[in-house]
This record gives structure tokens, sequence and C-alpha cells, in this order.
């Protein structure tokens, strides 16, 4: 992942993206809107087991080729197994989009950019219809019709 031009303003989102529904492609084309290059770090499945305690649907390589296919993205790639925060220094970006319901590692990622006294914007994003496409309720209903 090289990208030369500095002057396009970039936007990081994290997420698991487990069963990719509308919320999260309205939460990637949010994002989209705040930047010229969205890149898209996708949680590693050990993360979300240790962070989420869920038992997740696809495992990382399928949810990031979810994610690559929905064509929101122009660089989606899987988090940092060891030092989360890497991505940021790698990516360098302008703009931290984060979803309306997302809480892991917020504080985490406050005090680094803080820390690193880094001139990033953290910008949390507005849900789509939560009611109905938030992945513990398409997780659940998938869970039943397992069973």
């Amino acid at each position: 992942m090289t990208v030369q031009n500095k002057s396009l303003k970039r936007v990081l989102a994290f997420g698991t993206f487990d069963v990719l529904h509308k919320g999260h492609k309205d939460f990637l084309t949010q994002a989209r809107q705040y930047g010229d290059l969205l890149f898209v770090v996708i949680a590693r499945d050990r993360t979300v087991k240790i962070h989420k305690k869920v038992k997740l649907h696809h495992n990382e390589n399928y949810r990031l080729k979810s994610v690559v296919e929905s064509g929101i993205a122009d660089f989606v790639l899987l988090g940092n197994k060891k030092r989360k925060m890497d991505v940021i220094r790698r990516v360098k970006p302008d703009i931290i989009c984060l979803g309306y319901d997302q809480k892991h590692f917020i504080f985490e990622l406050e005090q680094y950019i803080d820390r690193k006294n880094l001139k990033i914007l953290v910008k949390r994003l507005n849900s789509h219809k939560p009611h109905i496409y938030k992945s513990t309720i398409i997780r659940k209903k998938l869970n039943e019709s397992d069973e």
C-alpha cells in the first residue's frame, strides 16, 4: 500500500463487517465523503473474539473480500495483530471516521493521537436504520436460522 500524493485527503475507517449490510455500506459511503481516499481496516478474528466476544459468521479474509467487492473503499486491509495503531502511522489519515456505536479501542485511539500530537479529526458518523441494520440484530437472526 503506497500512496504518493500527500495532497489527497485520507480517511480511515475501522470495522468488523461480519455480515456486510446496508448499515455498513452507509457508514463507508459517509466516510468516503470526508476525503479523497478511503482506507478501511478490517478487525482481525482474534481481536473480535477478545474484545467483542461474539461468534463471527465469516473469517477476516472473507470479511476483507466483502468490503473490497463493495467497491466503496480505495484500500482495504487487515488490522495489525500486535500494534493496532500502526495503521495510523502507515496511512497518515486526515480524518478517522467511527461508526455511531463503535466502542472498542476508542480511548486508546484518542490517547495515541494526543501522545503523538497528530492533527487528525475523529468524526463519529450517523447511523442508518439501526433498528434494522445492526450486526447484533442480523447475527441473531442468522443464528436462529442455523438452529
